[in-house]
């Protein structure tokens, strides 16, 4: 399949259970964001490994490796939780603009495309940071 598509497919799962968690409002949420981050995680180490083995040709890590990727995580996390902050912002101005009727139809669709995206930026960094720390 080669390392990007497998990425871009990890990416893509990441987003799907970040659209459906976001998508019906306060159910789909409470019951959608366990299953979003878990996941989310499952995702995360699925390119990892993969990452590991295209380099290495093995994907045994130690206790400092894990370290330094759980740092990166969270540094990319903290990233991608600001980007999310401000589609949030912008999200919440537009629907502003277009009236308070149109809005509450809205809001399971904009959390949607936002738990997707911030889902699919999540992975794509993370791959490009631990692509950064795994040399070739």
């Amino acid at each position: 399949m080669g390392l990007d598509k497998f990425i871009d497919q990890c990416a893509y799962l990441a987003a799907g259970s970040g659209v459906i968690s976001g998508s019906g409002g306060m159910l789909t949420m409470v019951i959608g964001m366990p299953v979003d981050f878990i996941n989310l995680l499952t995702q995360q180490f699925r390119v990892t490994m993969a990452i590991m083995y295209h380099n290495k040709g093995d994907y045994h890590i130690g206790f400092p490796e894990f370290i330094a990727l759980i740092a990166t995580s969270l540094k990319v996390d903290a990233g991608v939780t600001i980007t999310k902050t401000m589609m949030e912002g912008v999200a919440e101005k537009l629907l502003l603009l277009v009236g308070t009727r149109t809005a509450e139809r809205m809001v399971p669709v904009v959390g949607a495309v936002i738990g997707g995206t911030a889902n699919y930026l999540f992975i794509k960094r993370m791959a490009k940071s631990v692509k950064m720390m795994q040399p070739a």
